[in-house]
């Protein structure tokens, strides 16, 4: 709805004029007055109200967040603090585990080589 212009307001007044007489019209000005004065009021303290509560929720959600991402900090480092020390031991290892291989595979890879006569194989 848009805002009432001056003929419009000038209209209300004389159909109130009409309907509720000359004297009863001062006092119905009055109390819708006091109706709207009222209903600001409550506006306005329902407004303060919701941002009372929502300053009182916003305080230790803000906590939490914060506890939250302190808790994913730790667990991040304490996983790469892990992946680090399991990962020195695992390299060498790894190349332990390789050269092994390698030696007994050598024998086998060269059937030429081998001690034993090829007729009795």
């Amino acid at each position: 709805m848009g805002q009432l212009g001056f003929s419009e307001m000038l209209m209300i007044f004389v159909i109130a004029l009409l309907v509720f007489g000359p004297k009863k019209l001062p006092e119905l000005g009055k109390s819708l007055g006091k109706g709207i004065r009222e209903f600001k009021k409550a506006t306005e303290e329902l407004k303060s109200n919701w941002e009372d509560q929502v300053k009182d929720i916003t305080q230790p959600l803000n906590d939490v967040k914060q506890d939250i991402h302190s808790m994913g900090q730790n667990l991040k480092t304490d996983l790469y603090k892990h992946l680090d020390t399991s990962a020195q031991p695992e390299s060498t290892e790894h190349t332990t585990t390789q050269a092994v291989a390698e030696t007994h595979e050598a024998p086998a890879a060269h059937p030429a080589e081998s001690s034993t006569p090829k007729e009795h194989v």
